[in-house]
Protein backbone atom coordinates (compact mmCIF):
# COMPACT_ATOMS: atom_id res chain seq x y z
CA UNK A 1 0.00 0.00 0.00
CA UNK A 2 3.08 2.21 0.64
CA UNK A 3 3.51 2.25 -3.55
CA UNK A 4 2.02 3.12 -6.71
CA UNK A 5 3.52 0.87 -8.83
CA UNK A 6 3.84 -3.25 -7.90
CA UNK A 7 5.59 -5.02 -11.00
CA UNK A 8 5.53 -8.84 -10.80
CA UNK A 9 5.66 -12.14 -12.70
CA UNK A 10 2.86 -14.69 -13.47
CA UNK A 11 4.74 -17.20 -11.28
CA UNK A 12 4.97 -14.63 -8.01
CA UNK A 13 1.93 -13.46 -8.70
CA UNK A 14 0.57 -16.98 -8.39
CA UNK A 15 2.33 -17.62 -5.15
CA UNK A 16 1.15 -14.45 -3.73
CA UNK A 17 -2.04 -14.31 -4.41
CA UNK A 18 -3.60 -14.97 -0.82
CA UNK A 19 -1.75 -11.42 0.10
CA UNK A 20 -3.03 -9.72 -2.93
CA UNK A 21 -6.38 -10.74 -3.34
CA UNK A 22 -7.10 -8.02 -0.54
CA UNK A 23 -5.90 -4.97 -2.25
CA UNK A 24 -8.26 -3.74 -4.80
CA UNK A 25 -5.99 -1.97 -7.75
CA UNK A 26 -7.22 1.16 -9.96
CA UNK A 27 -5.11 -0.79 -12.93
CA UNK A 28 -4.67 -4.16 -13.42
CA UNK A 29 -2.09 -4.66 -16.78
CA UNK A 30 -1.57 -8.42 -17.79
CA UNK A 31 2.30 -8.17 -20.43
CA UNK A 32 1.86 -11.22 -22.74
CA UNK A 33 -1.43 -11.86 -21.65
CA UNK A 34 -1.81 -15.42 -23.87
CA UNK A 35 0.14 -16.34 -20.83
CA UNK A 36 -3.23 -16.80 -18.94
CA UNK A 37 -4.80 -18.78 -22.26
CA UNK A 38 -6.27 -21.70 -20.57
CA UNK A 39 -8.87 -20.84 -18.14
CA UNK A 40 -8.49 -24.57 -16.26
CA UNK A 41 -5.07 -23.41 -15.48
CA UNK A 42 -4.09 -22.51 -11.94
CA UNK A 43 -2.54 -18.89 -13.41
CA UNK A 44 -5.40 -17.73 -14.91
CA UNK A 45 -7.70 -18.89 -11.83
CA UNK A 46 -5.16 -16.99 -9.86
CA UNK A 47 -5.65 -13.81 -11.63
CA UNK A 48 -9.35 -13.71 -11.86
CA UNK A 49 -9.00 -12.94 -7.92
CA UNK A 50 -7.27 -9.71 -8.84
CA UNK A 51 -9.52 -7.19 -7.53
CA UNK A 52 -9.25 -3.71 -9.50
CA UNK A 53 -11.41 -1.29 -11.55
CA UNK A 54 -9.78 -1.03 -14.62
CA UNK A 55 -7.80 -4.25 -16.27
CA UNK A 56 -6.38 -4.27 -19.49
CA UNK A 57 -3.85 -6.95 -21.41
CA UNK A 58 -1.00 -6.55 -23.73
CA UNK A 59 -0.42 -9.14 -26.58
CA UNK A 60 1.84 -9.49 -29.57
CA UNK A 61 -0.12 -13.47 -30.32
CA UNK A 62 -3.79 -12.91 -28.60
CA UNK A 63 -4.09 -16.52 -30.54
CA UNK A 64 -1.70 -18.83 -30.17
CA UNK A 65 -3.12 -22.23 -30.43
CA UNK A 66 -6.54 -21.86 -31.51
CA UNK A 67 -9.91 -19.20 -31.04
CA UNK A 68 -10.23 -20.55 -27.85
CA UNK A 69 -7.10 -18.74 -26.42
CA UNK A 70 -9.58 -15.61 -26.91
CA UNK A 71 -12.07 -16.58 -23.97
CA UNK A 72 -9.66 -16.85 -21.11
CA UNK A 73 -7.78 -13.07 -22.18
CA UNK A 74 -11.00 -11.72 -22.56
CA UNK A 75 -13.16 -12.95 -19.75
CA UNK A 76 -10.43 -11.84 -17.19
CA UNK A 77 -10.36 -8.18 -18.84
CA UNK A 78 -14.86 -7.87 -19.35
CA UNK A 79 -15.58 -10.54 -17.42
CA UNK A 80 -19.24 -11.95 -18.68
CA UNK A 81 -19.17 -10.99 -22.45
CA UNK A 82 -19.15 -14.62 -23.73
CA UNK A 83 -20.81 -16.26 -21.05
CA UNK A 84 -19.44 -19.94 -19.87
CA UNK A 85 -16.54 -21.98 -21.55
CA UNK A 86 -18.91 -24.12 -22.92
CA UNK A 87 -20.92 -21.40 -24.86
CA UNK A 88 -17.80 -19.68 -26.58
CA UNK A 89 -16.64 -22.90 -27.79
CA UNK A 90 -20.14 -24.33 -29.11
CA UNK A 91 -20.20 -20.31 -30.66
CA UNK A 92 -17.44 -19.59 -31.69
CA UNK A 93 -14.11 -22.08 -31.14
CA UNK A 94 -15.34 -24.94 -32.83
CA UNK A 95 -17.27 -23.54 -35.69
CA UNK A 96 -13.85 -21.31 -36.38
CA UNK A 97 -11.44 -24.20 -35.63
CA UNK A 98 -12.98 -27.51 -36.46
CA UNK A 99 -15.24 -25.98 -39.69
CA UNK A 100 -13.64 -22.97 -40.79
CA UNK A 101 -16.80 -20.71 -40.70
CA UNK A 102 -15.91 -17.42 -41.81
CA UNK A 103 -18.73 -15.66 -40.81
CA UNK A 104 -18.94 -17.21 -37.10
CA UNK A 105 -14.97 -15.72 -37.00
CA UNK A 106 -16.27 -12.39 -38.62
CA UNK A 107 -19.16 -12.19 -35.90
CA UNK A 108 -16.43 -12.64 -33.00
CA UNK A 109 -14.04 -9.90 -34.64
CA UNK A 110 -17.47 -7.79 -34.85
CA UNK A 111 -18.13 -8.44 -31.12
CA UNK A 112 -14.49 -8.06 -29.51
CA UNK A 113 -13.99 -5.40 -32.01
CA UNK A 114 -14.85 -2.53 -29.50
CA UNK A 115 -12.64 -3.20 -27.01
CA UNK A 116 -9.58 -4.17 -28.78
CA UNK A 117 -6.93 -1.33 -30.09
CA UNK A 118 -4.95 -3.51 -32.84
CA UNK A 119 -1.44 -1.55 -33.89
CA UNK A 120 0.80 -3.59 -36.79
CA UNK A 121 4.60 -2.97 -36.41
CA UNK A 122 4.01 -0.67 -39.73
CA UNK A 123 2.06 1.42 -37.87
CA UNK A 124 4.43 1.89 -34.77
CA UNK A 125 7.77 2.19 -35.94
CA UNK A 126 7.82 3.54 -39.37
CA UNK A 127 11.30 3.67 -38.83
CA UNK A 128 11.74 0.34 -38.76
CA UNK A 129 14.40 -1.28 -41.83
CA UNK A 130 12.65 -3.87 -44.40
CA UNK A 131 12.53 -7.31 -43.61
CA UNK A 132 12.86 -9.97 -46.40
CA UNK A 133 11.30 -13.21 -46.01
CA UNK A 134 12.77 -16.32 -48.09
CA UNK A 135 12.67 -20.28 -48.73
CA UNK A 136 15.63 -22.07 -49.30
CA UNK A 137 15.42 -25.29 -50.40
CA UNK A 138 17.46 -28.37 -48.82
CA UNK A 139 16.90 -31.92 -51.21
CA UNK A 140 17.71 -34.84 -49.24
CA UNK A 141 20.96 -36.93 -50.18
CA UNK A 142 20.28 -40.56 -50.50
CA UNK A 143 20.67 -41.93 -46.68
CA UNK A 144 18.30 -39.40 -45.60
CA UNK A 145 15.79 -40.22 -48.33
CA UNK A 146 15.29 -43.59 -47.45
CA UNK A 147 15.25 -43.26 -44.15
CA UNK A 148 12.34 -40.54 -44.50
CA UNK A 149 10.20 -42.85 -47.17
CA UNK A 150 9.97 -45.85 -45.01
CA UNK A 151 8.88 -44.04 -41.93
CA UNK A 152 6.36 -42.40 -44.83
CA UNK A 153 5.56 -45.67 -45.86
CA UNK A 154 5.01 -47.55 -42.33
CA UNK A 155 2.79 -44.13 -41.60
CA UNK A 156 0.74 -43.99 -44.93
CA UNK A 157 0.30 -47.65 -44.10
CA UNK A 158 -0.85 -47.17 -40.32
CA UNK A 159 -3.88 -44.33 -41.18
CA UNK A 160 -5.13 -46.08 -44.30
CA UNK A 161 -6.02 -49.46 -41.23
CA UNK A 162 -7.72 -46.46 -38.88
CA UNK A 163 -11.17 -45.17 -38.63
CA UNK A 164 -11.65 -41.58 -38.02
CA UNK A 165 -12.97 -42.24 -34.72
CA UNK A 166 -9.75 -44.54 -34.13
CA UNK A 167 -7.54 -41.49 -34.99
CA UNK A 168 -9.09 -39.20 -32.56
CA UNK A 169 -8.89 -42.11 -30.13
CA UNK A 170 -4.96 -42.30 -30.84
CA UNK A 171 -3.88 -38.71 -31.45
CA UNK A 172 -0.91 -38.74 -29.59
CA UNK A 173 0.12 -41.78 -31.95
CA UNK A 174 -0.76 -39.53 -34.81
CA UNK A 175 1.09 -36.76 -33.74
CA UNK A 176 4.49 -38.78 -32.96
CA UNK A 177 4.43 -40.45 -36.48
CA UNK A 178 4.24 -36.21 -37.32
CA UNK A 179 7.19 -35.80 -35.47
CA UNK A 180 9.21 -37.97 -36.73
CA UNK A 181 8.93 -37.21 -40.30
CA UNK A 182 9.49 -33.05 -39.25
CA UNK A 183 12.61 -34.87 -37.49
CA UNK A 184 13.59 -37.20 -40.08
CA UNK A 185 13.81 -33.79 -42.66
CA UNK A 186 16.17 -32.01 -40.07
CA UNK A 187 18.12 -35.20 -39.59
CA UNK A 188 17.70 -39.00 -38.61
CA UNK A 189 19.98 -38.49 -35.68
CA UNK A 190 16.79 -37.10 -33.64
CA UNK A 191 14.56 -39.91 -33.95
CA UNK A 192 14.64 -41.24 -30.89
CA UNK A 193 14.42 -45.17 -31.46
CA UNK A 194 17.40 -47.78 -30.32
CA UNK A 195 18.26 -48.18 -33.91
CA UNK A 196 20.65 -45.50 -35.53
CA UNK A 197 19.61 -44.27 -39.12
CA UNK A 198 23.05 -42.02 -39.73
CA UNK A 199 23.52 -38.68 -39.17
CA UNK A 200 22.69 -37.19 -42.59
CA UNK A 201 21.43 -33.65 -42.47
CA UNK A 202 20.95 -31.38 -45.74
CA UNK A 203 19.68 -28.74 -43.52
CA UNK A 204 22.68 -28.77 -41.65
CA UNK A 205 25.24 -28.46 -44.26
CA UNK A 206 23.04 -25.53 -45.92
CA UNK A 207 23.02 -23.95 -42.87
CA UNK A 208 26.64 -24.14 -42.23
CA UNK A 209 27.73 -22.85 -45.77
CA UNK A 210 25.36 -19.68 -45.80
CA UNK A 211 26.88 -19.08 -41.51
CA UNK A 212 30.27 -19.20 -43.37
CA UNK A 213 29.45 -16.70 -45.94
CA UNK A 214 27.61 -14.37 -43.41
CA UNK A 215 29.16 -14.53 -40.33
CA UNK A 216 32.21 -12.04 -40.99
CA UNK A 217 29.38 -9.19 -41.92
CA UNK A 218 26.61 -10.00 -40.20
CA UNK A 219 25.04 -11.84 -36.41
CA UNK A 220 22.78 -14.47 -37.18
CA UNK A 221 19.55 -16.33 -35.07
CA UNK A 222 19.21 -19.80 -35.63
CA UNK A 223 15.75 -21.40 -34.44
CA UNK A 224 14.24 -24.93 -34.11
CA UNK A 225 11.74 -26.52 -32.44
CA UNK A 226 14.06 -29.22 -31.86
CA UNK A 227 16.99 -29.11 -29.31
CA UNK A 228 18.36 -32.37 -30.70
CA UNK A 229 18.64 -30.49 -34.07
CA UNK A 230 20.70 -27.22 -31.95
CA UNK A 231 22.73 -29.61 -30.48
CA UNK A 232 24.31 -31.01 -34.00
CA UNK A 233 24.45 -27.47 -34.99
CA UNK A 234 26.44 -26.55 -31.71
CA UNK A 235 28.84 -29.35 -32.64
CA UNK A 236 29.51 -28.19 -36.08
CA UNK A 237 29.86 -24.24 -34.85
CA UNK A 238 32.30 -25.64 -32.61
CA UNK A 239 34.63 -27.97 -35.21
CA UNK A 240 34.12 -24.21 -37.33
CA UNK A 241 35.73 -22.36 -34.06
CA UNK A 242 32.59 -20.06 -34.98
CA UNK A 243 31.54 -18.23 -31.32
CA UNK A 244 27.38 -18.93 -30.66
CA UNK A 245 25.47 -18.41 -27.57
CA UNK A 246 23.02 -20.99 -26.77
CA UNK A 247 19.20 -20.59 -25.19
CA UNK A 248 16.70 -23.62 -24.52
CA UNK A 249 14.16 -24.06 -21.94
CA UNK A 250 16.88 -25.77 -19.47
CA UNK A 251 19.27 -22.32 -19.47
CA UNK A 252 19.42 -20.74 -16.46
CA UNK A 253 21.56 -17.59 -17.39
CA UNK A 254 19.47 -16.44 -20.06
CA UNK A 255 20.55 -12.52 -20.06
CA UNK A 256 24.31 -13.43 -19.74
CA UNK A 257 23.45 -15.62 -23.56
CA UNK A 258 21.35 -12.69 -24.72
CA UNK A 259 24.18 -10.34 -23.52
CA UNK A 260 27.18 -12.31 -24.82
CA UNK A 261 25.18 -12.30 -27.92
CA UNK A 262 24.71 -8.45 -28.17
CA UNK A 263 27.63 -7.56 -27.05
CA UNK A 264 30.42 -9.80 -27.99
CA UNK A 265 31.77 -9.40 -31.09
CA UNK A 266 33.20 -12.65 -31.65
CA UNK A 267 29.82 -14.49 -30.97
CA UNK A 268 28.35 -14.29 -34.65
CA UNK A 269 25.89 -17.00 -34.06
CA UNK A 270 22.40 -17.38 -31.49
CA UNK A 271 21.02 -20.71 -30.97
CA UNK A 272 17.63 -20.42 -29.81
CA UNK A 273 14.35 -23.21 -29.47
CA UNK A 274 11.50 -21.76 -30.55
CA UNK A 275 9.65 -22.57 -27.40
CA UNK A 276 11.95 -20.75 -25.12
CA UNK A 277 13.21 -17.87 -27.28
CA UNK A 278 9.67 -16.99 -29.53
CA UNK A 279 9.31 -13.71 -27.00
CA UNK A 280 10.61 -12.06 -24.25
CA UNK A 281 14.04 -11.26 -26.28
CA UNK A 282 15.31 -8.15 -27.94
CA UNK A 283 17.96 -8.98 -30.53
CA UNK A 284 18.54 -6.48 -32.74
CA UNK A 285 22.24 -7.06 -33.96
CA UNK A 286 20.82 -10.03 -35.74
CA UNK A 287 20.64 -9.38 -39.12
CA UNK A 288 19.68 -13.14 -40.56
CA UNK A 289 17.32 -15.10 -39.11
CA UNK A 290 16.96 -18.74 -39.70
CA UNK A 291 14.08 -20.97 -39.37
CA UNK A 292 15.36 -24.69 -39.47
CA UNK A 293 11.62 -26.28 -39.24
CA UNK A 294 8.39 -25.00 -40.79
CA UNK A 295 5.80 -24.94 -37.50
CA UNK A 296 1.88 -25.13 -38.27
CA UNK A 297 1.18 -21.58 -36.52
CA UNK A 298 3.06 -18.86 -38.75
CA UNK A 299 2.52 -16.68 -36.28
CA UNK A 300 4.90 -18.75 -33.56
CA UNK A 301 7.65 -18.28 -37.18
CA UNK A 302 6.28 -14.15 -36.89
CA UNK A 303 7.42 -14.05 -32.88
CA UNK A 304 10.74 -15.66 -33.53
CA UNK A 305 11.87 -13.57 -36.69
CA UNK A 306 10.43 -10.62 -34.66
CA UNK A 307 13.24 -11.01 -32.19
CA UNK A 308 15.64 -9.10 -34.56
CA UNK A 309 13.02 -7.10 -36.71
CA UNK A 310 11.64 -4.70 -33.79
CA UNK A 311 12.45 -1.34 -32.76
CA UNK A 312 16.01 -0.29 -32.24
CA UNK A 313 17.15 -2.33 -35.19
CA UNK A 314 19.32 -0.14 -37.51
CA UNK A 315 19.82 -2.96 -40.50
CA UNK A 316 17.32 -4.53 -43.21
CA UNK A 317 16.77 -8.10 -41.41
CA UNK A 318 15.99 -11.32 -43.68
CA UNK A 319 14.37 -14.68 -42.12
CA UNK A 320 15.56 -17.63 -44.51
CA UNK A 321 12.97 -21.02 -43.73
CA UNK A 322 14.99 -24.05 -44.36
CA UNK A 323 12.74 -26.02 -46.09
CA UNK A 324 12.95 -29.72 -47.38
CA UNK A 325 10.88 -30.52 -50.30
CA UNK A 326 8.64 -32.95 -51.40
CA UNK A 327 7.96 -33.58 -47.68
CA UNK A 328 5.58 -32.59 -44.79
CA UNK A 329 7.54 -29.80 -44.38
CA UNK A 330 5.95 -28.45 -47.60
CA UNK A 331 2.30 -29.33 -46.68
CA UNK A 332 2.81 -27.54 -43.43
CA UNK A 333 3.66 -24.52 -45.68
CA UNK A 334 0.42 -25.00 -47.49
CA UNK A 335 -1.27 -25.38 -44.32
CA UNK A 336 0.01 -22.07 -43.39
CA UNK A 337 -0.97 -19.85 -45.90
CA UNK A 338 -4.47 -21.07 -45.82
CA UNK A 339 -4.41 -20.15 -42.34
CA UNK A 340 -3.49 -16.93 -42.82
CA UNK A 341 -6.78 -16.16 -45.08
CA UNK A 342 -9.04 -17.45 -43.03
CA UNK A 343 -9.23 -14.05 -41.05
CA UNK A 344 -7.91 -10.80 -41.10
CA UNK A 345 -7.00 -8.29 -38.56
CA UNK A 346 -7.66 -9.92 -35.23
CA UNK A 347 -8.93 -13.28 -35.30
CA UNK A 348 -6.08 -15.32 -37.01
CA UNK A 349 -7.81 -18.58 -36.16
CA UNK A 350 -5.00 -21.12 -35.39
CA UNK A 351 -5.95 -24.69 -34.78
CA UNK A 352 -4.82 -27.67 -33.07
CA UNK A 353 -3.30 -29.94 -36.13
CA UNK A 354 -5.45 -33.01 -35.43
CA UNK A 355 -8.96 -31.11 -34.78
CA UNK A 356 -8.53 -29.49 -38.49
CA UNK A 357 -7.19 -32.45 -40.06
CA UNK A 358 -9.16 -35.15 -41.20
CA UNK A 359 -8.06 -38.84 -42.21
CA UNK A 360 -7.76 -37.61 -45.71
CA UNK A 361 -5.68 -34.79 -45.48
CA UNK A 362 -3.65 -36.61 -43.00
CA UNK A 363 -2.95 -38.84 -45.98
CA UNK A 364 -2.57 -35.95 -48.72
CA UNK A 365 0.41 -34.38 -46.40
CA UNK A 366 2.32 -37.66 -46.60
Amino acid sequence: SKYNIVLTSYGTMLSDIEHLKAFYFNCIILDESQAIKNPSSKRYKAVRLLQGRQRLLMTGTPVENNTFDLYAQLSFALPGLFGSAQRFKDEYSTPIDKFQETNRAKELQKKIHPFVLRRTKTQVAKELPEKTEIVLHCEMGVDQQRVYDAYKKEFQLYLSKQETKDLNRNSLHVLQGLMKLRQICNSPALLSDDEYYGDESSKLTVLLEQINTLKDNHKILVFSQFVGMLELVKSALEKEKIGYAYLTGKTKNREEQVNKFQEEDAVRVFLISLKAGGTGLNLTKAEYVFLIDPWWNPAVENQAIDRAHRIGQENKVVAVRLITPNTIEEKIMELQSRKKQLVKDLVHTDTSILKQLSKEDLIGML
